[in-house]
């Protein structure tokens, strides 16, 4: 059944360079912006992590595959990468935890697999030239062609794709599970909470989340309500909850503008915690500026510096825009984080308001959990 599937392939990036290569999920055709990813494992968190929206993700690890699928490791509810790019994949998973194959689970959503890609070139390339858009394409295959379309995509800048991937309603997270709140029948204010007591009331707007930053959240026993990328700050107020948290997500940050302004108008009200592009949000709303990075960060190894504790962090992050240091406000903001291969910013806090926002993803555990006391930091907050 695998060989029937596996069809002659060509990758084409915008500058013209192109890539042989071999889909393992039949015909297909897909866009996006082409990216690489340094994880040695993690490729179904990888795969579902709405962040890599309108992304064709390339794993510089040469095998994927060999440990399957399942449902425990999600981390939204379908797959958000345009398309997975590997070297070789293993179409026969060994893991006791494994129920498909990732060939089946790219093709039950329409997902292109490529594989035989020279992916050490191609993460090369981008090194070199950046981050570009791209097409792959088992049924154009003339590169001249398929090269100056790929140059027609819209460019990840200046595209707002939170607005794509955010929840259309409203929903409590519980026991690992969304349920969802009929508005028509429960106005979103204060009177909605569940819990009489005990657990700390948290808002968490939805930008693209990663399933685990809530069972992170849950496990330390808060109630939380997962809202729209849209929700406004009167919205907000009525439903009066201890504290805030920012999502993660995809894309350009500045063209996030309604919740730009939202924000501005929670700030000094509630504790907020901004994740990646809520950290990126957070600074814009400070009044800081946004840059798009060369060829982003994207792994499970990326070590950032606390500057508080002089510790060393091993992290795990996936975005390609950051806050400009320069621009925000000493006065103001304090700088807690650095990335220790480039010195772009990673964390901020503010010196009299109660926020605290981090680049990275303190909910994922590649091996050390040493980033896991972020989410006690906020609940600290949230007890004050």
């Amino acid at each position: 059944m695998l060989k029937n599937l596996i069809m002659k392939a060509l990758l084409a990036l915008e500058d013209g360079r192109t890539f042989a290569c071999r889909s393992f999920t039949g015909h297909g055709e897909t866009g996006g912006e082409v990216v690489f990813n340094t994880s040695m494992s993690g490729y179904q968190e990888v795969l579902t992590d709405p962040s890599y929206r309108g992304q064709l993700v390339t794993m510089t690890y040469p095998l994927m595959g060999n440990y399957g699928i399942n449902p425990e490791d999600m981390e939204s509810d379908k797959i958000q990468v345009s398309a997975f790019l590997i070297r070789e994949y293993q179409n026969y998973p060994n893991n006791f935890r494994s129920t498909a194959t990732l060939a089946d689970f790219l093709n039950s959503q329409h997902i292109m697999g490529i594989e035989a890609l020279d992916t050490r070139a191609v993460t090369r390339h981008i090194r070199e030239t950046g981050a570009m858009r791209a097409l792959i394409s088992t049924r154009d295959l003339d590169p001249d062609t398929l090269a100056r379309r790929a140059g027609q995509i819209p460019s990840m800048t200046g595209q707002n794709l939170a607005k794509n991937v955010t929840t259309e309603a409203a929903y409590f997270w519980q026991d690992g599970k969304a349920s969802f709140i009929d508005t028509d029948v429960r106005p979103l204010d204060r009177s909605i909470w569940r819990s009489s007591g005990g657990k700390h009331r948290v808002v968490v707007y939805d930008f693209g989340i990663k399933y685990n930053i809530l069972r992170s959240l849950e496990a330390l026993h808060c109630e939380l309500m997962v809202v729209p990328a849209a929700t406004d700050a009167g919205t907000l107020k009525a439903l009066n909850p201890d504290g805030i948290l920012l999502s993660n997500g995809p894309g350009d940050p500045e063209p996030v503008t309604d919740a730009i302004e939202t924000i501005k108008k929670l700030l000094g009200h509630y504790p907020v915690f901004g994740i990646c592009l809520g950290f990126q949000l957070l600074g814009l709303a400070l009044g800081g500026k946004t840059f798009k990075l060369k060829f982003g960060h994207r792994g499970i190894n990326q070590p950032v510096k606390n500057l508080s504790t002089g510790k060393v962090e091993i992290t795990s992050q996936n975005h390609g825009f950051a806050v400009d240091p320069n621009s925000l406000d000493e006065k103001d903001i304090t700088l807690t984080h650095i990335n220790l291969n480039d010195n772009t910013l990673e964390g901020f806090r503010h010196r009299r308001l109660p926020v605290i926002a981090v680049q990275y993803h303190p909910e994922a555990s590649p091996g050390p959990h040493d980033s896991r006391y972020l989410f006690n930091e906020f609940i600290r907050m949230l007890d004050r």
